[in-house]
């Protein structure tokens, strides 16, 4: 990594398209993917190359099969694990950034789950002018949030 440690986290991601950007963003900035299972959709080489993903080998991709799982790997690294929901309590844009935290965005249909949210160090939300539209895309959210991170840590 150059000069800082983020690492976005997907938890049960289910659409291609969205964590394949979300992918994107994460090698062009040495962000680290962690995806939390069960994940909607293939993952493997060949699956990987039919979707035109040449800088999937660039991305720092680790698989958990359940959020426990994770749970237990990160007990032993540092960082706050900072979710992402439209329920948040801290603006996104207002909060003070670590250079190893860790950003959790839900699944696309049905956000976190509760626990998760109630277990994470804070819960950030990015503002929205109409309140008809129940969240934004995954992939949008996700570079946002890498995006303000980096913006306040000056990276």
């Amino acid at each position: 990594m150059l000069g800082h440690k983020l690492k976005i986290i997907l938890h049960t991601p289910q659409i291609p398209p969205n964590t394949g950007c979300i992918a994107r963003t994460c090698a062009a900035n040495n962000v680290g993917l962690h995806l939390i299972k069960p994940i909607g959709f293939d993952l493997s080489d060949k699956a990987v190359k039919r979707a035109g993903l040449d800088y999937w080998h660039l991305v720092d991709l680790t698989i958990h099969e359940t959020w426990d799982e994770f749970l237990v790997y990160k007990s032993q690294r540092p960082g706050r694990v900072l979710a992402f929901s439209p329920a948040g309590v801290v603006r996104y844009d207002m909060f003070e950034y670590r250079d190893d935290d860790w950003i959790l965005h839900g699944q696309e249909a049905t956000g976190l789950p509760l626990e998760i949210l109630r277990s994470s160090d804070n819960v950030l939300y990015i503002p929205m002018q109409n309140p008809g539209v129940r969240s934004l895309n995954l992939a949008v959210s996700a570079g946002l949030s890498v995006y303000q991170a980096f913006n306040r840590l000056n990276i």
